[in-house]
């Protein structure tokens, strides 16, 4: 095993990978703090390296930002011999599973990092990086992210899942429509916390600078689908059921638009020469079928969504005279005048905000981070339009007013190009 400049890399995880030697499939595990339960979570994993894959070589990495819980110990400590009992095939190999601590605070950038560069030395051919937050993994998670990068040559896969018709209402409203037409791929979770890669992806992406490039690795797993894109590699999607996290606190939103649209719209400079010539886009293959929306009830506070909205226009007009063009400007500070019986914000004054931003951010108007932060009040009130026109729309119903807003962000993705021309 050839020891690249990972000095990143502590001496003593170096010597635990040279011990493991060469392998064949790699399981990145990113943890901090997730002692209750990281244990299932890896018998999880075994068992579906073990029916999956049982005659490869196999590691899990366990990459930790600092746990003070025992997660990193919980994770060496289970033991695949207790699964073997229960399994009908018999692994033919070790499965190896080893820990390092890269940080003492979580970090997804150095997490990814440390993953990538020990897939790199370990000559991995095919890789998966798994949440610890995904409470109903399934050993077939496995499987469906890793066999099409093994056994048909994928360089990526991304999960679709079924998610509430209300669920992931930033990725359904701005970031598959506008990755989707300014790249020309339509892959639906372009930002996960799952996804499975080659070994030549893997040191593509680690040799970038995407590490010291003073975004602190915000979306990270964002720009490694977009560096997939923009690199030519083959990338299919794979469908793995139901998607549920661990509970956590309320997300913060700000929080979520710097790690996703923040990436997205970093991206755009560089990438300029790739996504300005794209004209449409094309689907993604897909395996395992599956439906992206489901109906289980899941309540969402109108009033406070509007409220929110009205307030941000009418506080941040100064700071929104020098991002958006003056009619934007004034279409919004209408809306925010409405009541709620009434409020609508439309598709295609949707885009055209959000492409408004992309470029004053491009521009660096005024703080990007600030631009980023204006954004949340107006998301708000388009969520608050989507909520009121899907309320009783079947899930078929809710998939085609979706790709009515991917239509329309292509549709009006000249506009954005227009802007960004002027700005040079």
């Amino acid at each position: 095993m050839e020891l690249a400049e990972e000095s990143f890399l502590t001496d003593d995880f170096l010597r635990q990978l040279i011990n493991v030697g060469e392998v064949d499939i790699l399981v990145g595990l990113p943890t901090h703090n997730n002692a209750k339960t990281i244990g299932s979570i890896v018998q999880t994993i075994q068992s579906g390296i073990l029916s999956g894959f049982p005659r490869d070589r196999a590691v899990i990495i366990n990459a930790d930002g600092g746990s003070r819980d025992g997660t990193p110990d919980l994770v060496t400590g289970v033991s695949i011999d207790d699964l073997r009992p229960a399994s009908k095939v018999e692994a033919l190999r070790t499965l190896h599973a080893i820990s390092t601590k890269y940080a003492n605070s979580p970090s997804s950038v150095l997490a990814l990092r440390t993953i990538l560069a020990a897939a790199e030395l370990l000559h991995a051919k095919a890789c998966v990086v798994m949440s610890p937050e995904s409470s109903n993994i399934e050993p077939g998670w496995i499987s469906k992210l890793l066999s099409p990068i093994y056994r048909e040559g994928f360089d990526l896969v991304t999960p679709t899942y079924s998610r509430h018709k209300f669920e992931g209402l930033l990725i359904t409203n701005l970031l598959y429509p506008m990755s989707r037409a300014l790249y020309g791929l339509r892959i639906r979770e372009a930002y996960s916390p799952e996804f499975g890669f080659s070994g030549p992806l893997g040191t593509q992406f680690l040799g970038r600078n995407v590490w010291n490039d003073g975004t602190e690795g915000d979306g990270v797993e964002l720009r490694f689908t977009l560096s997939a894109i923009t690199g030519k590699y083959r990338i299919c999607q794979s469908f793995l059921g139901e998607k549920k996290h661990v509970e956590r606190r309320a997300a913060d939103l700000v929080l979520a638009l710097r790690q996703t649209v923040g990436a997205l719209f970093s991206t755009l400079e560089p990438d300029f020469p790739v996504w300005s010539v794209v004209t449409a886009s094309q689907p993604a293959p897909t395996t395992g079928g599956g439906q992206p929306s489901h109906l289980e009830p899941l309540r969402v506070n109108r009033k406070r969504l509007r409220e929110m909205f009205s307030t941000g226009v009418s506080e941040l007009e100064s700071i929104f005279q020098s991002i958006l063009s003056p009619d934007t400007l004034a279409e919004l500070k209408r809306i925010a005048g409405m009541g709620e019986d009434e409020f609508y914000y439309p598709a295609e004054l949707w885009v055209r905000t959000v492409y408004e931003f992309a470029a004053s951010y491009q521009k660096s108007v005024i703080s990007r981070d600030h631009i980023i932060q204006a954004l949340a009040p107006l998301f708000r009130g388009r969520t608050f339009t989507f909520v009121t026109e899907n309320r009783n729309a079947s899930a078929d119903e809710v998939e085609n007013n979706i790709e009515s807003l991917c239509l329309e962000f292509e549709r009006l993705k000249p506009y954005l190009l227009q802007l960004w021309k002027s700005g040079e």
